[in-house]
């Protein structure tokens, strides 16, 4: 009976419907786009790497050339200790600002929150262009900088202090979320016990945020290592890794040591790219079913000290962005300070930036359009449908690639695969649909997490049922699956949209006159000397990424109460 019940089973064979198969074409459309616009430019760097002056290959005579040249060399050195330093100064900042936020019952949370995550409305290089202000030349505190010993702003002091302005929110997110995640239990065994505030924090508080912590270096020394624009701004004859890559490509035209330097620079992120992965499966929960969340105890001194540091924090935040916002209205800077829209003017008609200010709505509506529309279809099919498992095993890998890929590097990829006149790609070269497309795929990977941590929520009987009552998967995907995910695609839209306007590396090699955008515009205003239109243009991209963050909260809301209703008994 066990033979004739084997040969029947292997005689039983399920024929796929054809929604399965519209499902499979629809996953291939998405690897062969994420093969077309991540894994081939990729690709071309490392082959560009390997090539000669006549795209001869000389293998590793590139490498070699570049570890004989002693300046190149430096700026590697420079990058590492750079970043190394941003993240030992960033990281126990955020930490104490979190601690604050999630431990202590200080007044004003949500403000002092709120004030220190508004430099990720803005592009990164509006704290380069502060500093200038307050430290520079001619700047406010210049006297005061020259007695502390300290000659000029710009190099790595610079550098440090700008890259510290800008990650510090990044790493500020994880943190919150790591500390936030505490069972009360563990403090009140450890009262029992007659445990010190001092042995509690070393014992409980840091082992339990120890993964967010990990994390949060990660992220910081990857940013840092990365960064183009704040470099670009107030390094001066610094030079780092970001900057070697854009002076050998577009200075010099030698495609061959910019591919180098752009393998070099991508190490760093599949480093820590790696690392964070092992971390992330060694971590285990925090708060289990029987966990009590915890809540502080009022403490007057203690709530008084946190209040104080958040402040200090929150007030160095306000001067660095209210600099800006000043520097921009004033007339002439030092020497007439009435508030005037002189540098507007010079630089939305003068400049001609207002065409780059349309060209990054542009591109920021097309890359929250059409890159949300891609990354939750994409997680979809991946995540509710079956079949082909070879296929979903490279797009799981080419969705999580772009997290480990610098922008600098993605963009120097486009250049030497886009550019090449045999492919038929090559029309998409110096388009806004190029650029929009480039930051998709910069920013597919947290899209991608987002959307399938929303679809990891919804019961798989979901499908089960559809199937069996022969409801093609589309149906199901529009009807139910869609309107319950609805608020986490306003999240991802909003994400594109405020990255696309701020984001500088991922486009900087890949615009034209008729394509640039606003954050590359602000760069030429600062090579050109006119810093107040470079501030005034910063200033602008932050008061339009503040207005859309308003139109998605707006959105969200809205969404919420059409498509939410089911979750409020």
């Amino acid at each position: 009976m066990a033979a004739v019940l084997k040969q029947a089973g292997a005689a039983i064979r399920l024929r796929s419907h054809w929604t399965d198969r519209t499902a499979h074409v629809a996953l291939l459309v998405v690897a062969l786009l994420l093969v077309a616009f991540l894994a081939l430019p990729l690709l071309s760097i490392l082959l560009k790497a390997l090539q000669g002056k006549s795209e001869e290959f000389v293998w590793l005579d590139n490498f070699i050339a570049y570890a004989k040249t002693p300046a190149l060399l430096d700026s590697l050195w420079n990058s590492l200790w750079v970043s190394a330093l941003v993240t030992a100064i960033t990281v126990p900042l955020a930490f104490g600002f979190a601690y604050a936020l999630t431990r202590s019952c200080m007044p004003y949370k949500a403000l002092f929150r709120g004030i220190t995550l508004v430099p990720l409305l803005a592009p990164s290089l509006l704290s380069a262009i502060s500093l200038i202000y307050w430290f520079g030349n001619q700047g406010v505190l210049k006297g005061w900088m020259a007695a502390l010993g300290f000659k000029e702003i710009y190099g790595p002091a610079g550098i440090v202090i700008a890259e510290c302005f800008a990650v510090f929110p990044h790493a500020l997110m994880i943190l919150v979320t790591a500390l936030s995640l505490a069972d009360a239990r563990l403090y009140e065994a450890a009262d029992a016990m007659g445990t010190t505030a001092a042995r509690k924090f070393f014992t409980i508080t840091l082992p339990g945020a120890k993964y967010g912590l990990i994390s949060a270096a990660l992220v910081t020394f990857t940013l840092v290592i990365t960064d183009f624009g704040i470099p670009k701004v107030i390094g001066g004859s610094f030079n780092v890794l970001a900057t070697d890559v854009f002076k050998l490509v577009i200075g010099q035209q030698d495609f061959a040591k910019g591919a180098v330097v752009a393998i070099l620079l991508l190490a760093p992120a599949v480093l820590t790219f790696g690392v964070d992965s092992y971390v992330s499966r060694r971590q285990t929960a925090m708060l289990t079913a029987r966990a009590v969340p915890y809540a502080p105890k009022p403490s007057r001194g203690y709530d008084l000290a946190m209040t104080l540091y958040c402040a200090f924090i929150a007030f160095l935040v306000l001067a660095m962005l209210g600099m800006a916002v000043f520097a921009s209205f004033a007339s002439f800077w030092p020497y007439d300070l009435k508030p005037s829209l002189r540098h507007y003017t010079m630089g939305l008609v003068d400049a001609e930036v207002g065409v780059g200010f349309v060209n990054s709505l542009k591109m920021a509506a097309g890359t929250a359009f059409f890159g949300t529309i891609l990354v939750f279809c994409g997680a979809y099919l991946l995540e509710k449908t079956k079949g082909m498992d070879g296929l979903r095993g490279i797009v799981r890998l080419l969705a999580m690639l772009p997290m480990a890929v610098p922008g600098l590097v993605l963009g120097l990829g486009y250049i030497f695969f886009f550019n090449e006149p045999d492919n038929p790609l090559n029309g998409l070269y110096h388009t806004v649909t190029l650029l929009t497309l480039c930051t998709i795929v910069h920013f597919y990977t947290t899209g991608h997490l987002t959307a399938v941590t929303a679809l990891k929520s919804l019961d798989g009987e979901f499908e089960a049922v559809s199937a069996s009552l022969k409801v093609p998967f589309f149906k199901t995907f529009w009807r139910v699956t869609l309107p319950i995910c609805t608020p986490a695609l306003v999240d991802i839209a909003r994400y594109f949209f405020i990255n696309a306007m701020t984001t500088i590396s991922a486009v900087v090699f890949l615009y034209s006159p008729e394509t640039k955008v606003a954050s590359i515009a602000i760069l030429n205003l600062d090579e050109a000397g006119e810093m107040g239109a470079a501030a005034a243009m910063a200033v602008l991209i932050g008061i339009a990424s503040t207005i859309a963050t308003l139109l998605f909260m707006a959105l969200a809301w809205w969404v919420n109460r059409r498509t939410q209703a089911w979750r409020r008994t």
